[in-house]
């Protein structure tokens, strides 16, 4: 299920307002910092974020989100400091807003750029995803306490989402501070807990026994 028009492009809008304050306030040590996104610093992270963004907004949609077009946007940065990208999410976000503002509920429900994504809708709510999910990577490196705010309550849905394509459950999300998600038609087992602690272990970031799961909850397996 993909959130309402208006609730994505506010929220997204204010997660990349949120995303380039950390690239700003990242100091040298921060920014080259290992992260847990294996093989990539707190730079490259950023880099990910930053050139998806450009990717999208500049229509450079062929192959976006696989891992060697991922790799390419990382390359592309690779050497730049925290103001340099900052500045172009600054831009890209500039332009991903102007995008946003003339897309009717026709165009949200219209299939995707990519045969990866169903709607339109869907894929920019997976952008805001992603942006909060690697902001939480980034802080984790650099020894920053996490936030939380409405792009955690996304995350959770959006996996959700993914969960149920995916044949997972049946089963029934009702994790802290967000409302109660069937998957594979509800009922089953009731996860409950800390919602950050459950997308960290519904991405691969953490031990899904830390919220009474098995392997079978990361997505990314």
């Amino acid at each position: 299920m993909t959130l309402p028009r208006e609730e994505v492009l506010a929220g997204f809008a204010d997660e990349l307002e949120h995303f380039e304050r950390l690239v700003r306030s990242l100091d040298d040590r921060q920014w080259e910092a290992p992260s847990r996104c294996q093989g990539w610093r707190v730079a490259d992270v950023a880099a990910h974020v930053i050139g998806q963004l450009t990717d999208v907004t500049t229509g450079r949609l062929e192959g976006l989100g696989t891992p060697e077009v991922t790799e390419r946007e990382v390359v592309e940065r690779r050497g730049r400091g925290p103001g340099e990208l900052a500045d172009e999410l600054h831009a890209a976000a500039q332009q991903a807003a102007s995008m946003g503002a003339v897309f009717d509920d026709a165009a949200w429900d219209a299939p995707g750029p990519t045969d990866a994504v169903p709607t339109l809708g869907e894929g920019i709510e997976a952008l805001w995803y992603d942006a909060w999910l690697h902001a939480d990577d980034m802080r984790s490196a650099a020894g920053l306490p996490p936030e939380r705010g409405p792009g955690l309550r996304a995350s959770v849905l959006h996996l959700a989402t993914l969960l149920e394509r995916d044949g997972w459950g049946p089963a029934t999300i009702a994790v802290d501070g967000v409302e109660e998600v069937p998957v594979g038609g509800g009922d089953g087992p009731h996860v409950t807990g800390d919602a950050r602690q459950f997308v960290l272990a519904a991405t691969g970031r953490a031990d899904p026994a830390t919220v009474g799961l098995d392997e079978r909850v990361n997505v990314y397996r």
